[in-house]
């Protein structure tokens, strides 16, 4: 009889509400565009790197699973902009929680994520991240692992988080642009409850904040 009841109550249900599971692997449900996943270390337009290797995203990481050593520039063939550069980084998502602190404490915008989450990892090593595998592509997008299922937009909004919490949130910056473009995706639109005036001056080239010795985001 109790069997009969439970069965009772799910005949009732069915055809009532809209349906809000999908046929996952195959689809996949929207996802907020805030969303905290897997990083990726950004490039300037031109494609050099924007990590300097300050090391102030492994320093404020409360799992300590960044880890990061720069470089000096090659006078020749700089890497970076300015003095120096991300020479080794490295990331255990192992032990990552994806507070986004680090994004919050990059002073050049370099470290953002992606909304992927999805990891299937076949060994420890796997789920260590080195530079070369969080490093954009030429067309500014991240790298695919074959350990992850990306399907979709995962990688479109990689700084969302980034300019949501930027000075121009703030009234007395509203209007203003405080991020610098990225390759392939050049300087991002604002996010929501962020105008920006068209006659209003982008945010300064890395060159210009490489000899100033500030960021977008501090100098406005």
């Amino acid at each position: 009889m109790g069997l009969a009841k439970g069965f009772g109550v799910t005949l009732r249900q069915m055809g009532k509400k809209k349906r809000v599971t999908v046929p996952y692997p195959e689809e996949k449900r929207a996802k907020p565009q805030r969303l905290h996943g897997r990083h990726v270390l950004n490039r300037y337009e031109d494609g050099m790197e924007k990590c300097i290797g300050c090391e102030l995203c492994a320093g404020v990481c409360p799992a300590k699973c960044i880890y990061v050593r720069g470089g000096d520039n090659p006078p020749d063939n700089p890497v970076s902009p300015g003095e120096r550069f991300g020479f080794t980084y490295e990331i255990n998502y192992l032990r990552c929680i994806h507070c986004d602190l680090c994004v919050e404490a990059c002073p050049t915008q370099a470290i953002t994520e992606t909304k992927l989450f999805e990891f299937s990892f076949a060994n420890r090593q796997d789920a260590i991240y080195t530079k070369n595998e969080l490093l954009v592509g030429d067309d500014g997008r991240a790298k695919r692992m074959p350990w992850e299922y990306w399907r979709g937009d995962e990688d479109d909004h990689t700084s969302a988080w980034m300019r949501a919490t930027s000075s121009s949130g703030r009234s007395d910056y509203e209007g203003r642009v405080n991020w610098s473009g990225e390759l392939g995706f050049g300087v991002r639109a604002p996010e929501d409850g962020q105008t920006v005036d068209s006659n209003i001056a982008l945010a300064p080239t890395h060159a210009t904040e490489s000899h100033n010795g500030h960021n977008a985001k501090a100098d406005h």
